[in-house]
């Protein structure tokens, strides 16, 4: 689930297989005309699909010159990223 929180988007629940392509057009439709800033401390569980999630996300930012900014990113899925080898191709949190 994703909800508006001022200038955040805030990502709940799983960030899994079956949830992540509908928030991946949501992601995408804003990267396509402004900048995208996205809270994940709400997440409780993640797959690798969430991985795959933001590294489409990044390339579109790249793509759109647009920014994307993400706080909160659970350490599930900064594992995994770790484990794939692309952590340091994610975005890089805010504050």
């Amino acid at each position: 689930m994703i909800a508006n929180d001022g200038d955040w988007m805030v990502v709940s629940g799983g960030l899994t297989m079956e949830t992540v392509p509908a928030l991946f057009e949501t992601g995408l439709q804003h990267l396509a005309g402004e900048d995208f800033q996205v809270d994940f401390s709400q997440v409780d569980s993640v797959d690798s699909a969430a991985v795959s999630m933001l590294l489409g996300w990044t390339r579109a930012a790249q793509r759109t010159r647009h920014d994307l900014r993400v706080k909160g990113l659970p350490e599930d899925l900064l594992s995994l990223a770790r484990l794939y080898g692309v952590a340091e191709l994610l975005p890089q949190q805010s504050n």
